[in-house]
């Protein structure tokens, strides 16, 4: 059974992967054995998290990319084939969440924060899915947020954050159509509140923390392994009958 979540020879490509949830990515998806690619706007930070892999015996290359910039996307693919030979898994996990009051909120904020969380993902998965396409196999994952939209749950002063995470679940499922004549499986994860550093303003504040910790049945926020964990199960053929999904791990938050 455990073979189903056997990653060896797979080639992975995780996006934000310098620190928080993209890192624990990166570090779970070698431990299951596949090579990674850890990628991010800051090169020594990505680094660090190659020598963290390498460490514990993994195969990985540090690679810097924004996103938002097409022709450092098709670099960043352009390396992964040039190291590894191909390209099986990408995660898209880059993103911002930048606080601001929606009145005060500028054209440039709104279009920084769209281009990075949404443009980004669409840019990575068509270079990676023309890879993909060639050896007519491989698997996108998403990293969303329950703050997408229509499940009841949102956050102040994030409407470009909220609106970037609710285009991410129509491209996902849009994605998954398009591209399962291809053989890639397309799906998304939506976090809750994870103790990541996109989540200091929150902690910053004692007593709206311990308000939102109060909404959720577990009483705590959720761990990066957590959802790592789950990038490992869609990466893997354990999940081979899964695409256009979206997996919620919240706390129970969304069944409160």
């Amino acid at each position: 059974m455990f073979k189903l979540f056997d990653l060896q020879d797979k080639v992975a490509v995780i996006t934000g992967a310098g620190r928080g949830m993209g890192r624990t990515h990166s570090l779970l998806l070698s431990e299951a054995g596949a090579k990674v690619v850890v990628s991010d706007v800051s090169l020594e930070n990505c680094q660090k998290v190659v020598e963290e892999v390498k460490n514990n015996g993994g195969s990985a290359i540090a690679v810097k990319c924004d996103i938002s910039r097409k022709d450092e996307v098709d670099g960043l693919i352009a390396e992964t084939v040039k190291e590894f030979g191909k390209v099986d898994i990408l995660v898209n996990n880059a993103g911002i969440a930048d606080f601001k009051d929606f009145m005060a909120m500028t054209e440039e904020d709104w279009d920084r924060t769209i281009d990075i969380n949404l443009k980004g993902y669409f840019l990575c998965s068509q270079a990676a899915a023309k890879e993909m396409a060639k050896q007519k196999s491989g698997v996108i994952i998403n990293i969303g947020s329950v703050a997408m939209g229509q499940m009841g749950i949102s956050f102040p002063n994030l409407v470009h954050y909220v609106s970037s995470k609710g285009g991410i679940a129509g491209m996902t499922e849009a994605l998954a159509v398009d591209l399962a004549p291809h053989n890639i499986r397309v799906n998304a994860i939506a976090p809750g509140v994870i103790e990541t550093p996109m989540v200091d303003p929150i902690k910053s504040n004692p007593e709206g923390l311990k308000g939102l910790l109060s909404r959720l049945p577990m009483k705590r926020m959720g761990q990066p392994e957590e959802i790592s964990s789950a990038v490992v199960f869609l990466a893997s053929d354990a999940s081979s009958y899964m695409t256009g999904a979206i997996i919620n791990i919240d706390g129970g938050w969304l069944a409160t």
